[in-house]
């Protein structure tokens, strides 16, 4: 079972973001592998805290995460809850939480020491626009996107300003004496690396835009809103040692011409004319899994609402599906011939067409606050 992201940085759930930005900068620094070389279990512990902070230093993630905890984001591919490759995406995605002055940690960008980082590219941001069914289901996309990569034949050569280590060193005098401190090369960024060689066509840091089709992989359940990330489909960035940056896409839902969600609920309005309504019998029904055939009581009220348990959109946390709710509306015709207005006439004053609500009959109001309870 994994362990609580609060129980990781030692803070409640009340802390605010400068509150989480501090208990993780505190534990960064005690598990740094810098502090404790050969270590596995405080490799281990730094991997988790960058994890905890990665999900509850974005508000959006931090929302998911204490409403369904881990389940947030499972059986999600991989996309936006946290947990990272190597040491490396963590240095290149929280490398600067310490601040340039901090030093002993080479600007906490360097692993095993050295202070040279490696630089990650751009992300990049795109929409996809997913059905009820997609939804419903699940479904991989795949999708063109242009993308800034390093050229074919581009060379890179040792920083001469930071000589390679990717950190520039300076020192003041202050009142309690000379001060050291360390910052990114402003030349090469911190890669520790310059252009060699770049090839025709390139720009300035040697890249050149590829367009590549990508494949996602959109598990069941999102909603409008979300987003997911495929790591490493960014730009790419300068040096031999760089990282590509990640592809980040928003879920955008297309809405249903009949069909209206609520979370994992799904709605929809079933008309039945007066006949049908008074004799019963069945009707087919599209959900999103397809069609289902439904009873139709005798004597059924306007108003009534069917439930077809399970028949709605699955849980993103795994926790099964919502419901198919059919809402019954009983059709007034508008019209009338001649024929259907006298047996109408008739009707009026028959007692099987006087209203007689029964005391279990819930009224519009109690049902509309019992659908939204």
């Amino acid at each position: 079972m994994k362990k609580d992201y609060y129980e990781i940085l030692g803070i409640d759930k009340s802390a605010d973001a400068s509150a989480i930005k501090k208990a993780y900068r505190k534990k960064a620094i005690e598990f740094h592998p810098d502090k404790n070389p050969g270590d596995k279990e405080a490799e281990e512990n730094f991997k988790l805290a960058a994890e905890a902070y990665e999900v509850l230093s974005d508000p959006d993630k931090k929302a998911r995460y204490d409403q369904y905890g881990h389940a947030a984001f499972e059986g999600a591919g991989g996309f936006g809850g946290g947990g990272f490759n190597n040491m490396e995406d963590i240095f290149s995605q929280f490398g600067d939480i310490f601040g340039s002055g901090f030093g002993g940690f080479g600007g906490f960008g360097g692993f095993g020491g050295g202070g040279q980082r490696r630089v990650k590219g751009s992300n990049l941001r795109i929409k996809v626009k997913l059905t009820l069914e997609d939804i419903a289901n699940g479904v991989e996309k795949k999708v063109k996107v242009k993308r800034k990569v390093q050229a074919d034949g581009v060379s890179y050569k040792t920083c001469g300003t930071c000589n390679g280590s990717g950190q520039v060193m300076r020192v003041q005098n202050t009142i309690l004496g000379r001060m050291q401190t360390s910052s990114p090369c402003p030349t090469c960024q911190g890669s520790g690396q310059t252009i060699d060689k770049k090839p025709q066509g390139a720009d300035a840091d040697g890249m050149v835009t590829a367009e590549e089709t990508v494949s996602i992989k959109i598990p069941a359940g999102v909603s409008d809103g979300i987003q997911l990330k495929v790591s490493g489909k960014g730009n790419d960035a300068p040096g031999a040692n760089s990282i590509p940056g990640d592809l980040i896409v928003a879920i955008e839902e297309v809405e249903h011409e009949f069909l209206k969600r609520e979370g994992e609920n799904i709605h929809y309005d079933l008309y039945l004319n007066i006949a049908d309504a008074v004799l019963g019998g069945s009707k087919e029904v599209d959900t999103v899994n397809g069609k289902v055939r439904i009873k139709i009581e005798e004597g059924i009220q306007s108003g009534k609402i069917l439930r077809l348990k399970g028949k709605g959109l699955p849980s993103l946390n795994g926790y099964g599906n919502g419901d198919f709710l059919i809402h019954i509306n009983v059709w007034t015709p508008k019209k009338l011939t001649k024929e259907q207005r006298e047996f109408f006439e008739k009707m009026k004053e028959d007692e099987n067409f006087v209203p007689h609500p029964q005391k279990g009959d819930k009224s519009f109001f109690e049902k509309v606050k019992e659908m939204f309870s």
